[in-house]
């Protein structure tokens, strides 16, 4: 697993390498296809890395076709899980239990891996154009040795996109400037979690300063991970004065009243303070507020809301109000029977739920099910998600705060539940 503190424009080594190539024969299974009268071989490209596609290369693995080449694009050979994040940063897990090697699944699955990001996507002409972020002219295959070009643009046949929704720095910028160049993102995650290592080690090596953090936004995910940075500053030995802009007129608005009245209680217990003004700037010292307010920080993460890809708004394919893309009941777009999506960069359009890993992890059986029926030609299973999860949220001290519809409660058993879940999560995608 490649992991690195520094912070390039994407990819955890700096390095875009084009690995994994040809994990299985392709010739010969070309060779095999034809004996079975297939015209030739299909291609599925895999778009994004989320808990879905997880799933579906547990599922290829477990059914290797012949008539089938798969790649995945990820600009990471790893997915750095977000259930366990908040347990890094509060220093109950070293980084490397919070994420999965994707390349022995993708070894089982007979997959190819490129590491790059989608940068356009027409559906009509079923494409991708790669970003690769740097500048090197080749790229290395790692059982040959050779070299080869990277390519600009890929085709398929059938694609199926799980990159999750992005914080992306032009729209951030335009709403909150200076965000992308003094602040922290906490999207990608891959990059977030260095970053925060980069500030831990600067604090631990001037003890006698106290270090001031705001975080910005006032959803649940943003006070777990400003209660997780506590109580790992805690554990490091540095002082700190934490602090969170809400930006609203509630905490977690999007959950039930209990779940608030809990995590204020809890923010109330480790002095952190709130303050539900909003944040229109971003300068390398301070965040200044709506009213014309301005609060000293020396280190500023933005949690707010993330959004949809801008290149889904030049696809061609179908998206609702947000910018989000659009499926059917089947993960299928509703404008082209050959594109698939799941988890937070798609939206039912019969049936709305919450953007969390929770479904994305349900819906990634129906997904792979879906995409190998297409290839035959069989009937889709219809996905139907719950309209109740289970939430967990970390306190950062072995405490959690358990919600399931309108109800709620807490203690040091739903922290133990959470890490059960999150453990028994990471165990099924892990190869030797």
């Amino acid at each position: 697993m490649k992991n690195s503190s520094q912070d390039p424009d994407f990819g955890a080594t700096g390095q875009f390498e084009l690995t994994g190539v040809y994990f299985v024969d392709k010739k010969a299974d070309a060779a095999f296809a034809t004996t079975l009268g297939m015209d030739r071989i299909k291609t599925l490209l895999l778009l994004g890395a989320g808990h879905a596609h997880l799933q579906v290369l547990a599922q290829l693995a477990a059914n290797r076709r012949s008539d089938l080449d798969v790649t995945l694009i990820t600009p990471w050979s790893y997915l750095t899980y977000s259930g366990m994040t908040p347990g890094f940063v509060a220093g109950h897990y070293p980084l490397e239990d919070c994420q999965i090697d994707l390349q022995p699944l993708l070894r089982e699955a007979g997959a190819r891996w490129i590491s790059a990001r989608c940068s356009g996507l027409d559906a009509n002409t079923q494409s991708v154009m790669l970003d690769y972020g740097g500048s090197s002219p080749g790229v290395d295959l790692l059982q040959t040795g050779a070299t080869t070009s990277r390519p600009a643009m890929m085709t398929y046949d059938f694609l199926s996109i799980d990159t999750g929704s992005v914080m992306e720095k032009r729209k951030l910028d335009q709403s909150i400037p200076g965000a992308s160049e003094h602040a922290i993102l906490v999207r990608p995650i891959e990059q977030f979690v260095n970053r925060w290592s980069q500030v831990l080690n600067r604090a631990k090596a001037k003890p006698g300063n106290t270090l001031r953090i705001t975080v910005v936004g006032g959803g649940a995910s943003g006070i777990e991970l400003l209660m997780a940075m506590q109580q790992g500053l805690q554990t490091a030995g540095v002082t700190a004065q934490l602090r969170l802009v809400a930006g609203g007129p509630a905490l977690a608005p999007n959950y039930p009243k209990g779940v608030q009245q809990r995590l204020a209680a809890q923010l109330r217990k480790r002095q952190i303070e709130v303050d539900m003004g909003t944040c229109t700037r971003v300068t390398a010292d301070a965040v200044e507020l709506d009213g014309g307010r301005t609060l000293p920080s020396d280190v500023t993460v933005i949690a707010t809301g993330s959004a949809a890809p801008d290149w889904l708004n030049h696809s061609g394919l179908a998206q609702d109000e947000n910018g989000y893309a659009l499926v059917n009941a089947h993960l299928q777009s509703t404008t082209h029977k050959n594109v698939f999506a799941a988890g937070d960069v798609a939206t039912r359009f019969d049936r709305r739920h919450a953007r969390n890993g929770v479904y994305a992890d349900r819906a990634g059986p129906d997904l792979a099910l879906n995409l190998l029926a297409t290839l035959t030609d069989q009937p889709l299973n219809a996905h139907m998600p719950s309209d109740r999860s289970l939430n967990l949220i970390s306190c950062g001290t072995g405490h959690a705060i358990a919600n399931w519809g309108a109800l709620s409660a807490e203690g040091a058993w739903a922290w133990r539940w959470k890490d059960k879940i999150d453990r028994e999560f990471m165990a099924r995608f892990r190869r030797n």
